[in-house]
């Protein structure tokens, strides 16, 4: 069953989460088939959807083994039972993969156009042969720790995440049951080497190689200490249960706890069991009888190479024509003048959009407060950062200068554990005080505050936004930042920092939109208004631009308010449970989404009000999870001039017809585009509208 037959079947007007994930994922492989984008962005797209789908199979399809395991929970699963969802992923799973592999062998054919090759083992010429072999003694042979798989050893810990080869040695001439022969297991370090190697250029062509094949290459070196007459290798790879279990020991800090869990789900339970199609059955099987691989864990026979992420770092080769045209971080012309920062917020707020703008203005900001003798304070929250960040390293500053400086770091961000870890023990011995978020909710809101002390008493400057404070990712994510010294928003961003060190004070809110106290009861009201206003003949509409939209009782509301006659338009990057354009449900609402160069990310709503247009941004989704289980912030736009360039950006998503996708019952997933120009393309067009406001 495709997704679009899963769709069609459904007798209730909601996508199961798994399948709409799946559903997104084949966004990104629809990019990698995209003959419009540059050949090797094309095989990074394969890279991405590689990198999804391991972590959807340690989380998601993780989660749902544990329902199978333990029955209790099934009634809460919409679109069928977690053992029907679970053979449903298994199915589509499959399809996608051979669709994934048809997509590598085309792109690789086109590269071999430009005069590009990739070369197996059994391709070298007598000199290539040499440079690999020299390669692998100089850079790989060290960092090979091969294990010989005996009956009476222990099978070793296959590891999330990593690449394995599973090697056949032949002790005869003959490679047959009659033969006799002996396993090993070879982990790839692909920390060490990077996965693509290039060889040297010969006659104007160029050569790359996968280290699998390097390696492939020179079992020979590797095993010479035991007598074969043969060897083989082929890929394994293991996905596991990524779930952090917690224990309850209260004589343990939380970073203890954490630290332990994360340890513990190196050895989690096996999810996903991939193989080279070409392996032979005995060692196929004696893999999986050593793994304990059960029937509900999905196995997946492909080619002798997996672990396809690593697409994404694939060389560019020094041609230009087959990677996207960069586009360089812009200046904002109002942050840009070497005037100070709080005297500019005295006077305006500022949105920031990346990637678009350069995310050191958001640095300049903490690295201004940090030697500001007039500033008092810094209080943040920290999601997931860079590996070397210098947001942390602007706050470190800032305590050497004498600041108060107060850190929500949530440790529980999801493989960002032990990143946090680390960041926190540094913040800590400087002198930070490091609140380690909030005991059953996760801290997922992006903003910091910062105290100042003024001729009138102090003052305080707020950041609000949608994204991470992470200089890496903001090159990569579409996010929106708002700068602003309106005190009535400080005071409540005030309220929401209280609540971190004191659990009980939760706050009132007028202006911001906070979960999990009130977010869901305010964003339920404002839809309600909306459905209000469209009875009473006024005109009503909605618009969103999330990541996912999942929980039940907001897709209602907006099923309701289209129904009303509630102009609803939504734009959701990822997970997508409401069904647009569902004859008698959803007929008025219009809903898309976009995957391009950057990964959409902000989260923008607007709703009419009756003329009286109401603007918010920030970091929550519309799922369970976000409005009822983590810390959110959402914050009113006021500024008029921001309001508008937040909605000429909706609008150029509503005209896009290069990169969008319906999400519409009746051609669910499919490009929307126009025969005839223009053909505009939300994230070029964006990139240039603030490129002339910044020129």
């Amino acid at each position: 069953m495709s997704i679009a037959e899963y769709i069609h079947s459904l007798k209730e007007p909601y996508i199961n989460r798994e399948i709409s994930w799946l559903a997104f994922n084949e966004r990104v492989m629809q990019e990698a088939e995209d003959k419009d984008n540059p050949l090797i962005e094309r095989l990074k797209f394969l890279g991405i959807f590689s990198n999804n789908l391991d972590e959807f199979f340690r989380v998601r399809v993780a989660t749902l083994k544990r329902m199978v395991k333990y029955k209790g929970s099934q009634k809460d699963i919409v679109g069928g039972t977690p053992d029907d969802i679970l053979k449903l992923i298994q199915n589509i799973a499959i399809k996608q993969r051979r669709r994934f592999e048809k997509n590598v062998r085309e792109i690789i054919s086109e590269l071999e156009k430009h005069q590009i090759y990739l070369l197996d083992e059994n391709q070298l010429d007598k000199e290539q042969g040499e440079y690999v072999r020299d390669f692998f003694l100089r850079n790989i042979r060290s960092h090979l720790t091969p294990i010989m798989l005996m009956k009476k050893n222990e099978f070793p810990q296959l590891k999330d995440k990593k690449i394995y080869l599973a090697v056949k040695l032949f002790f005869s001439a003959k490679e047959d049951s009659s033969s006799v022969y002996q396993y090993a297991i070879i982990e790839l370090p692909t920390e060490m080497i990077p996965r693509f190697v290039v060889l040297p250029e010969k006659n104007n062509k160029k050569f790359v190689m996968w280290v699998d094949d390097i390696i492939r290459y020179n079992l020979k070196e590797i095993f010479y200490i035991i007598p074969h007459k043969d060897a083989k290798a082929y890929t394994v790879k293991v996905t596991r249960d990524a779930e952090l279990d917690m224990d309850n020991d209260v004589s343990k800090s939380i970073i203890e706890l954490v630290s332990k869990s994360v340890k513990k789900r190196e050895k989690g339970a096996p999810v996903r069991f991939l193989y080279d199609e070409e392996m032979p059955d005995d060692l196929l099987q004696f893999l999986k009888k050593s793994l304990n691989i059960s029937k509900i864990d999905n196995t997946i026979a492909g080619t002798r190479y997996h672990n396809s992420k690593d697409f994404m770092n694939f060389p560019d080769m020094g041609q230009a024509d087959l990677v996207n045209k960069p586009y360089p971080p812009l200046l904002n012309k109002k942050l840009n003048n070497y005037e100070s920062i709080f005297s500019i917020l005295q006077k305006q707020d500022v949105l920031l959009s990346f990637p678009y703008e350069s995310f050191t203005h958001l640095i300049d900001v903490l690295r201004e407060a940090a030697i500001d003798p007039k500033v008092r304070s810094i209080k943040i929250t920290l999601y997931r950062v860079a590996k070397h960040s210098a947001v942390v390293n602007a706050l470190l500053n800032a305590v050497r200068n004498g600041k108060e400086v107060v850190v929500v770091m949530e440790l529980q961000a999801r493989f960002d554990e032990e990143s946090n870890i680390y960041w926190s023990n540094k913040l800590i011995e400087e002198g930070a005080n490091v609140i380690h978020g909030v005991k059953g909710l996760k801290v997922h809101s992006k903003l910091f505050i910062i105290t100042r002390e003024e001729n009138n008493g102090l003052k305080y400057y707020v950041n609000i936004g949608t994204g991470n404070y992470n200089e890496v990712t903001s090159t990569v994510f579409s996010d929106l930042s708002l700068l602003t010294a309106n005190q009535q928003i400080a005071a409540e961003v005030n309220q929401v920092f209280d609540f971190f060190n004191q659990n009980y004070k939760s706050g009132k809110y007028k202006h911001l939109l906070v979960a999990p106290f009130f977010m869901r009861d305010r964003i339920s009201a404002l839809i309600l208004q909306e459905i209000e206003y469209a009875e009473k003949g006024k005109n009503a509409y909605i618009y969103m631009k999330l990541n996912n939209l999942v929980d039940q009782k907001i897709i209602d509301l907006l099923y309701k308010a289209g129904k009303a006659g509630v102009k609803v338009k939504l734009f959701v990057r990822g997970t997508c449970s409401l069904i647009a354009g569902l004859k008698g449900v959803s007929d008025n609402i219009e809903c898309t989404a976009i995957i391009d160069k950057f990964l959409e990310h902000s989260r923008v709503f607007v709703f009419g009000g009756g003329g009286k247009q109401k603007v918010y941004i920030g970091s929550a989704d519309m799922m369970k999870r976000n409005l009822d289980y983590r810390v959110e912030v959402l914050t009113p736009i006021y500024d008029k001039r921001i309001q508008i360039k937040i909605l000429k950006f909706l609008d150029f998503e509503s005209k896009d017809h290069v990169k969008t996708r319906s999400l519409h019952y009746e051609d669910f997933n499919r490009y929307r585009r126009n025969d005839t120009p223009p053909n505009n393309r939300t994230q070029i067009e964006i990139y240039k509208y603030l490129k002339k406001e910044n020129a």
